[in-house]
C-alpha cells in the first residue's frame, strides 16, 4: 500500500467522502479545501485523508477520512491518519483536531486509540439547518451532537 498526497479531481474522490459524511451540502463545501491523502493499492485508491489549515495557523483539521468499506480494519485509516500527522509535522503543525458525531461509537472509539483526546461537544450540530437529513441515527442513537477531539503533535 502506498500514501501519496492527490493533486487530482476532488469529485473523484465524493464517493469515499461521501462514507465519512452524511451531508451533501457539507461535503460541496469543503471537498476542495486543503490537501488530500489518498492510499493506493494496485493503483486503486482504497482511502483517503483531508487535511486543513485553519486560522490559527499551527493547528490543522482532519476533515475527512474513509477507508472502502471492504477494506476497513486492515490498518488503513490507522496508516492515512499516521500519514496526516507526519503531514501536519512538516508543516510545523502544533495540534491536529477532528470532529465527530457523539452517538459514532466506532469513530470516538478509533480515534482515541490514535492518540486524541476529548475536548469539547457542540450541541446540535447535524440537522436539517446543517445540511443532514431529519432522523438520522448512528448505533441508534440520534445523531445530534458533535465531539471535537485534539492532538498534540509534539507527542507520539
Amino acid at each position: 500500500m502506498l500514501i501519496e498526497r492527490y493533486d487530482g479531481n476532488r469529485e473523484a474522490l465524493r464517493p469515499l467522502f461521501v462514507l465519512a459524511d452524511d451531508s451533501p451540502m457539507q461535503i460541496s463545501r469543503y471537498i476542495d479545501q486543503g490537501e488530500v491523502l489518498v492510499a493506493r493499492d494496485g493503483g486503486r485508491i482504497v482511502g483517503h485523508v483531508q487535511i486543513i489549515e485553519t486560522d490559527e495557523g499551527d493547528v490543522y483539521e482532519l476533515k475527512s477520512l474513509a477507508v472502502r468499506p471492504a477494506r476497513q480494519s486492515e490498518g488503513l485509516g490507522r496508516a492515512l491518519v499516521a500519514a496526516a500527522i507526519t503531514r501536519c509535522r512538516e508543516r510545523n503543525g502544533r495540534r491536529l483536531i477532528v470532529s465527530t458525531a457523539t452517538a459514532d461509537i466506532g469513530n470516538l472509539r478509533f480515534y482515541q486509540r490514535q492518540g486524541f483526546r476529548m475536548c469539547r461537544i457542540v450541541q446540535d450540530a447535524f440537522g436539517p439547518s446543517t445540511g443532514y437529513p431529519e432522523g438520522l441515527a448512528v448505533n441508534g442513537i440520534p445523531l445530534r451532537d458533535q465531539v471535537v477531539f485534539e492532538r498534540d503533535l509534539g507527542a507520539d
